[in-house]
């Protein structure tokens, strides 16, 4: 549960806002850039090295403990994300979108962690360099399969459509393959881990002001009543947490078909 909050006067409850996304670097004097969010990620990137370690280092006949989770995380990966979009080729790319899927997943799982409560995801430049990375292979596979001029063939051609209108179409679709795709991909995780971290902070600050802070008998209400939005809310942003980690590995699956296949 969260209780970020910002006082302005031992009276006054004022709602979380930009703040809950500043921070000062963790060693005083040190970089600026070594801050709570970089090692989150380095911590995130430990975990999930520990997982996979622990479920597949010494796999077993018949699996138990963390191997049957692994298992069960690799099995849901190529079945749901990686197959329906690679086909054949899934095998081949599991490696890189189940380190995705993982990555992400736990970066925003930090946000229900007692005491760290903060999803990675939710400062943009950490989705936005997964992405790019995916958006590198994607344009590193068209180009290589096909060529540069059979990669911007594929992502133009449509079966049917007159000459003239090519000159609208094309123009679209380059767009859309080539720099709409990219910021699609990130700033839908970015957006949901932000919001979702601000609602569950504005009602943990609410029950956390009316119930502790300034306790009477009317705000008494509305201070339980903020604690109870807070426990929905969690649960409702762990679901949310999930599917954002299953849609940017599932984007990231198609991508790379689309550069395989030389088309849009």
């Amino acid at each position: 549960m969260r209780t970020t909050i910002l006082i302005i006067s031992p009276e006054e409850w004022t709602a979380p806002g930009l703040e809950l996304f500043q921070f000062a670097p963790i060693i005083p004097g040190g970089p600026e850039w070594f801050t709570k969010p970089v090692l989150i990620v380095l911590l995130s990137s430990v975990i999930a090295i520990a997982l996979c370690w622990a479920a597949f280092a010494k796999p077993k006949i018949v699996p138990r403990g963390w191997q049957s989770i692994g298992e069960y995380t690799y099995d849901f990966v190529r079945d749901h994300i990686a197959r329906p979009s690679l086909g054949k080729d899934s095998d081949r790319w599991m490696g890189l979108l189940l380190t995705i899927f993982l990555t992400v997943l736990i970066w925003n799982l930090m946000g229900v962690v007692p005491f760290i409560q903060y999803p990675v995801a939710a400062s943009v430049n950490f989705p936005a360099v997964l992405a790019l990375s995916v958006y590198g292979v994607k344009i590193y596979l068209g180009v290589k399969h096909h060529g540069v001029r059979g990669y911007l063939r594929g992502i133009v051609h449509l079966p049917g459509l007159p000459g003239w209108a090519y000159g609208l179409y094309a123009p679209l679709i380059l767009a859309e393959v080539f720099i709409t795709s990219l910021f699609t991909h990130f700033i839908r995780l970015f957006a949901n881990m932000f919001a979702g971290h601000v609602i569950v902070a504005f009602f943990s600050s609410v029950g956390f002001w009316f119930l502790f802070e300034q306790l009477t008998p009317l705000g008494a209400g509305l201070g339980v009543l903020g604690v109870l939005m807070t426990i929905l809310m969690t649960a409702f942003e762990m679901f949310i947490q999930f599917l954002q980690a299953f849609l940017f590995a599932m984007l990231a699956a198609m991508f790379i078909a689309s550069g395989l296949r030389g088309a849009h």
